[in-house]
């Protein structure tokens, strides 16, 4: 494909991965990373890329390879996970993985032996949790496109007639609804194998994911096809061990649930190390406790994978050792795993005050997320070549970085309208 004449491709690249629906720390860490991850020719082919989701021959038209080139690229891009390609309307288009979930998750689900699992696992526990820089870029005070959304376990939701549970709130209804299942390989849990600090019995092979994604994943060897009655055993698995469902944070055509432990997963890492509560949407419930049926016995507390409960002293009881657990509601994820450790069934899930608001599909989370983190200039304005195109994203991104814009966008009437506006185009 011709000599590379660029003399810090990978700078450039790391900039390309920071124009995402996911921003990143552009590090030391982060560009070994890259360099372990993509050669030169790869890295110089993808900062030739459009930025969106693209045709192979948008591609090749822009990149200015040939279109053989370009197919032979592609596949070995998608094959290590560093490309997605996504069949829609009979063709594929593809689109440069973001870190988040994207990078990490595949490099540490790839079922070759080209990959070494421990330096890469080292490599990306530096990154994202030797300090809070890929966090801060990414989770700011009143941001709401996070990646995923908790499901409650159904089983802990106090019985009460009145009480509403969405199905896209239900592990079963996402299961039962999904035409193609997939399963593969917890990236955060394979990563903490290889450091040595997985303290769990959880399995690895528990990343599951749905009908177009799932289809990416078999077809690139990233995970295998499942039928539904072993992924209902699955799921039961998962309830048996506590642990927490993470859904992809939309309502229509969810892509994946996550099986979370408390010490492997990478996003209850950043909440619990820097306390950064939007990381993971909660569900629209929340833990409480029935003070009478509560004999203070602390598995509520041990079983929280985000330290949002404490036992504190009874003070009611006047006995000095009666402890009751307290719950930090900025935190609480509403998962209910504290409820289906708990004995005598005190804790039970209730609705929140407010609902949440999740997004209605993939596209508009995107959309949301790309303006929470100020990119949605480069999917509006994707050709890196067009003198207009560049201009239109430095005068958009301006624009949208200013915060009465950014407020309006995600929130209140405008928001229909412009993520309608966008969609069409």
């Amino acid at each position: 494909m011709g000599h590379i004449a660029v003399k810090d491709v990978y700078k450039k690249l790391g900039n390309r991965i920071d124009s995402l629906s996911t921003r990143v720390a552009l590090n030391k860490t982060f560009y070994k990373i890259l360099k372990e991850l993509y050669t030169e020719q790869e890295a110089d082919f993808i900062c030739k890329m459009p930025y969106g989701f693209s045709s192979l021959k948008k591609i090749a038209g822009v990149s200015k390879f040939s279109e053989t080139d370009v197919q032979k690229m592609l596949a070995s891009l998608c094959s290590k996970g560093l490309v997605m390609d996504i069949m829609a309307r009979g063709k594929f288009y593809y689109m440069l993985s973001p870190m988040v979930i994207g990078i990490f998750e595949f490099t540490m689900m790839r079922t070759d032996d080209k990959v070494d699992f421990k330096k890469m696992a080292s490599l990306f526990h530096e990154y994202m949790l030797g300090d809070d820089q890929f966090f801060t870029k990414n989770f700011k005070a009143g941001d709401k496109a996070a990646f995923m959304r908790t499901l409650p376990h159904e089983e802990v939701i106090k019985d009460d007639p009145y009480v509403e549970v969405l199905s896209y709130e239900k592990a079963i209804d996402i299961i039962e609804q999904a035409k193609k299942i997939s399963i593969g390989t917890c990236s955060c849990r394979h990563e903490k194998l290889h450091l040595g600090t997985k303290e769990c019995d959880a399995p690895l092979d528990i990343c599951t994911s749905f009908d177009k994604s799932a289809d990416f994943l078999i077809r690139n060897n990233f995970a295998k096809e499942v039928s539904k009655s072993e992924m209902m055993e699955k799921l039961a698995l998962s309830k048996e061990a506590g642990l927490v469902l993470n859904a992809d944070n939309v309502q229509k055509g969810i892509n994946y649930i996550c099986h979370c432990c408390k010490c492997c997963c990478n996003l209850f890492g950043g909440i619990n190390k820097y306390g950064i509560a939007n990381i993971i949407m909660t569900s629209n419930f929340i833990a409480k406790t029935d003070a009478d049926s509560c004999v203070g016995c602390g598995l509520c507390e041990k079983a929280c994978p985000v330290n949002a409960i404490s036992m504190i002293e009874d003070k009611n009881t006047g006995k000095k050792k009666d402890r009751r657990p307290k719950i930090d509601q900025s935190f609480c994820l509403g998962c209910g795993v504290c409820g289906l450790k708990c004995k005598t069934e005190s804790i039970k899930l209730v609705p929140r005050e407010q609902r949440v608001i999740t997004p209605e599909d993939s596209l508009e989370k995107f959309i949301l997320q790309c303006i929470e983190r100020e990119t949605l200039q480069y999917q509006l304005f994707s050709d890196p070549n067009k003198v207009t195109h560049k201009f239109a994203r430095t005068f958009t991104g301006a624009f949208l970085r200013l915060s009465p814009v950014k407020k309006a966008l995600v929130s209140g009437k405008l928001k229909s309208a412009f993520l309608n506006f966008v969609k069409k185009g």
